[in-house]
C-alpha cells in the first residue's frame, strides 16, 4: 500500500484545542463486527465482559522541552528522545546521558555547550538525527527543574511559534490533562493519549465489573511527532521506542487467554509493546527495544480489542488501527466520524474496535 491510502479530509475546527470538562465527558465510536455505533466513553462497560483484561501504558510524560543558549549565543530548542542507560550499579533515574532532537541554525559539533538555567549542557556527538548530550545532574531532575511538558504541534497555546524539534508550549491545565491517572514511570515526550479518557473512579467500575487491569511500559519518543515521507511504505524506517513488559503481564494475558477473556490494548503503544514482544515467539517478560511497522497483512498474535484516539492522515499510527480493525472499515469510521463531527487526536474522541478476521 501507498502512503496516501491513509489520508482523509479533515476540517481543521475537527482537531480539538482542550481536553473535555472531565475525562470521560468524549464520545465513543465503536467498531465492532463491522458495524459502527456511537456512543459516549463510558459505553466502553457495555462493550467489556468479566474476564477481559485491559492493558495501559504507564509511562509518564516528562518535562521533555528546554530553550537553550548556545556557547556562541545563538538560540536551541532541545526535545528529549530517550536517557541512555545509566552505567553498572546506578539507576536509569540517575543517568545524566540522553538522546534529544535539537533545534539550531547550524548543526551542533562534538563539545559545544547549551546553556540552561546557568548550566552546562555538553554535545557528546551525534547519533543520526539526534544527539547525545551530558547534562549537569540526572535527566529527569534536570527536566523536572527546567524543562515543559511538550504538547503535540497541532495543539495551539498561542505563546509562541512551534518548532520542528518541539511542541506547543503548555498550559496549566495540560499539566494534570496531558497524564493518564496511572502515569508512573517517567520517560515519555508525548502522552498515550488512549488513556486520558480514563479516571480512577471509572477504572475502578471496570474493575468490579470483572475485568482485569495490567500495565506495561513504553515511553513514547520525539520521532512520533515526524511524519512518514516516503510514497513507498516498504521505503519507510520507524523510529525506535523502548518498552518492558512485567512477568506479573505476561501471566495475566495467558491466564485471559487460557480462560477465554480477550486482550484490551488501551492505545496503540499497547499494541505495540505486545506484538513486538511477541514477534519472535511466545510473549515473553522483560525490556526491549522496538522498531515494529505495523501495516495491513500484520499477523496479530496478542491483543483482540483496541481503545484508540482518531489519528492523523497518514501517519503510521493511522496505519497501524487500518491493519487492526481492516482497511476498508476503518476508513468507513473516519469518515463517519468527520461527518458525526467527533474531535480528533490528542484531546479528541476515543474508539473502541474488534481486531478484524483477515
Amino acid at each position: 500500500m501507498q502512503l496516501s491510502d491513509f489520508d482523509y479530509q479533515l476540517p481543521e475546527h475537527l482537531i480539538a484545542q482542550q481536553p473535555t470538562a472531565a475525562r470521560t465527558d468524549s464520545r465513543l465510536l465503536q467498531l465492532t463486527g463491522g458495524n459502527l455505533s456511537h456512543g459516549k466513553f463510558p459505553d466502553l462497560s457495555q462493550q467489556l465482559r468479566r474476564g477481559d483484561l485491559l492493558v495501559l501504558n504507564d509511562t509518564r510524560v516528562v518535562k521533555a522541552r528546554l530553550h537553550a543558549v548556545k556557547d556562541s549565543g545563538g538560540g536551541a530548542e532541545i526535545l528529549l528522545e530517550r536517557v541512555l542507560p545509566a552505567v553498572s550499579g546506578v539507576a536509569p533515574t540517575q543517568s545524566i546521558d540522553a538522546l534529544c532532537q535539537v533545534r539550531v541554525s547550524k548543526p551542533l559539533k562534538t563539545g559545544r555547550v547549551l546553556h540552561v538555567g546557568g548550566a552546562d549542557i555538553v554535545c557528546q556527538g551525534r547519533q543520526g538525527e539526534v544527539y547525545h548530550l551530558r547534562f549537569p545532574e540526572p535527566v529527569f531532575d534536570f527536566l523536572q527543574q527546567h524543562g515543559e511538558l511538550p504538547l503535540p504541534p497541532y495543539i495551539e497555546r498561542g505563546n509562541g511559534a512551534q518548532g520542528d524539534a518541539g511542541a506547543s508550549p503548555v498550559g496549566f491545565l495540560d499539566e494534570e490533562r496531558y497524564q493518564t491517572v496511572f502515569a508512573r514511570r517517567p520517560g515519555a515526550v508525548a502522552a498515550p493519549t488512549a488513556g486520558l479518557h480514563f479516571s480512577e473512579d471509572f477504572l475502578q467500575s471496570l474493575q468490579q465489573q470483572g475485568v482485569g487491569v495490567g500495565h506495561v511500559t513504553l515511553h513514547v519518543g520525539a520521532g512520533t511527532f515526524q511524519p512518514v515521507r516516503k510514497e513507498d511504505l516498504s521505503s519507510h524506517v520507524m523510529h525506535e521506542e523502548h518498552y518492558e513488559i512485567s512477568p506479573e503481564v505476561v501471566a495475566q494475558i495467558q491466564h485471559t487467554k487460557a480462560s477465554g477473556g480477550r486482550v484490551i490494548a488501551v492505545g496503540t503503544t499497547v499494541i505495540r509493546t505486545l506484538e513486538a514482544a511477541a514477534a519472535q515467539g511466545a510473549l515473553g517478560a522483560g525490556k526491549g527495544a522496538t522498531r515494529l511497522f505495523i501495516t495491513p497483512g500484520f499477523p496479530f498474535q496478542i491483543v483482540d480489542c483496541l481503545v484508540t484516539n482518531f489519528h492523523l492522515p497518514r501517519s503510521t499510527l493511522m496505519m497501524l488501527v487500518c491493519a487492526f480493525g481492516g482497511f476498508d472499515a476503518v476508513m468507513g469510521a473516519y469518515a463517519e466520524a468527520v461527518k458525526a463531527q467527533y474531535r480528533f487526536f490528542s484531546y479528541g474522541d476515543a474508539m473502541f474496535i474488534e481486531r478484524a478476521n483477515v
